[in-house]
């Protein structure tokens, strides 16, 4: 069976690309860094792969608001190719940034599949700070991202990553189980005497994802977290698994989100 290709797209301030092309290699997948002019000049084209992953970092210095640039050129030269890429079944992923383009986009949670309507947003922090910690974030839903999943502790770094809905909208993404990850107290914030809800997030929520699944958005960060020793408290659980007599993994959580897409658009 052939290998599954993964777009990461680039440009503009994207940061984390990179890290998000290793952590889909290191789930077995064939990822490409793609500028987006490239994909509008079509030099490269969305046909060619099964996952589009919208990478973490500051897009347009979110000097119009975090992700409203990037959202506003890919509507104006690329969302056809985009919705229609969606259509055909493949994967969406955005993380951090790429969560608040896919936002302003309005492909999540595109209630009724109505894909292009803004109906979510991703606000200041209530601290009005940038924060730049780790969260313990529990995974739910029907997602082939998120099959199998349950708690984990990842990074985050936003200053607006508060999840907001209005009331209505809100309801329905909870009926129709969109809410793919909410923050949690757990291992990182016991550890640490931090909050579960680093923003204010409206009933917790960390990441959505669109009626069919296929299009998630998180705000942490999955693809700083699939070395063991990239959790902040890894030589603590390593005197753990000493005392125990048992092996250190050499994998962290966050690396099953991306193994996840891969087995997906591999058929398995």
């Amino acid at each position: 069976m052939a290998t599954p290709k993964a777009l990461v797209l680039t440009g503009h301030g994207i940061n984390c690309e990179r890290e998000t092309q290793f952590a889909f290699e290191r789930a077995g997948a064939d990822a490409d860094i793609v500028h987006v002019n490239d994909l509008i000049a079509n030099s490269k084209s969305l046909s060619s792969y099964q996952i589009f992953a919208f990478p973490g970092g500051f897009s347009y210095g979110d000097d119009t608001g975090a992700g409203n640039a990037m959202a506003n050129k890919i509507r104006s030269r690329l969302f056809n190719g985009t919705r229609e890429f969606i259509e055909r079944g493949n994967l969406v992923i955005g993380i951090c940034n790429g969560f608040q383009v896919l936002a302003n986009l309005g492909l999540l949670p595109a209630l009724d599949e109505g894909y292009g309507a803004r109906q979510v947003a991703l606000v200041h922090n209530d601290s009005a700070r940038y924060v730049d910690r780790w969260v313990d974030v529990e995974f739910s839903g029907q997602s082939p991202w998120t099959r199998g999943l349950g708690r984990m502790s990842l990074p985050i770094a936003h200053g607006e990553g508060k999840f907001y809905a209005r009331p209505q909208i809100l309801s329905a993404i909870n009926e129709k189980g969109l809410v793919a990850a909410r923050y949690v107290l757990g291992e990182i914030c016991d550890y640490q005497s931090l909050s579960a809800n680093p923003n204010g997030s409206l009933d917790n929520i960390a990441g959505i994802t669109d009626v069919s699944g296929r299009v998630l958005g998180l705000m942490p960060h999955p693809e700083r977290a699939i070395d063991f020793t990239h959790l902040p408290n890894w030589t603590l659980l390593k005197e753990q698994y000493k005392r125990q007599d048992r092996p250190c993994p050499e994998e962290a959580d966050g690396l099953k989100i991306f193994r996840n897409a891969v087995d997906y658009s591999a058929g398995s």
